[in-house]
């Protein structure tokens, strides 16, 4: 045997160990990969997406944005309310609508030292049902900042009701 043969019988071995190193390196990567897709399949099954309520304030285009921030006194300023009902169950919901000023405080609870104006009709929601209310108006007679409070309860039975949520607008009144 000559060392030619010799030579290509050892690179011959060696490729044959590289390709085997290299199918137990693949064989590895997919079990390992097999085993972190199946984790969050697993983590998907055992934590779904918790449920909620969207809630918005939209414009008079009906879109999110471009929010007035300046009015003069008597005014009408217009704007819309979007719900979303998530929960997985029909719920129904109430949004009051309030006017702030300097000494009104915004909080997890709703607002406090406000005017309260006006609420809508109780709002009956299936799962996965969205609502946009009719064009609401609102004015202010007293220039200086003033805020546009709009607060989303879920209603339980006539005489219950739970706060879930709060936006607003704040506007710079003036007297013309």
């Amino acid at each position: 045997m000559s060392d030619h043969d010799n030579s290509e019988s050892a690179y011959k071995r060696k490729l044959k160990e590289s390709f085997e190193h290299f199918d137990k390196l693949v064989t590895v990567c997919l079990l390992a990969g097999i085993l972190i897709v199946s984790g969050f399949i697993v983590y998907y099954v055992l934590n779904p997406e918790p449920p909620f309520t969207t809630f918005t304030i939209l414009n008079e285009e009906k879109e999110m944005g471009n929010y007035p921030t300046n009015a003069t006194i008597g005014k009408n300023i217009s704007f819309y309310v979007g719900i979303g009902n998530y929960l997985e169950r029909e719920a129904t919901f109430a949004v009051n609508i309030s006017k702030g000023n300097n000494e009104t405080t915004l909080g997890p609870n709703g607002a406090e030292n406000a005017e309260y104006n006006f609420t809508t009709p109780n709002i009956t929601l299936e799962h996965n049902e969205e609502w946009i209310s009719e064009q609401l108006n609102i004015s202010f007679y007293i220039p200086g900042n003033r805020t546009i409070i709009v607060e989303l309860f879920e209603v339980i039975s006539p005489s219950k009701s739970i706060f879930l949520n709060i936006l607003f607008l704040r506007i710079n009144v003036t007297a013309s």
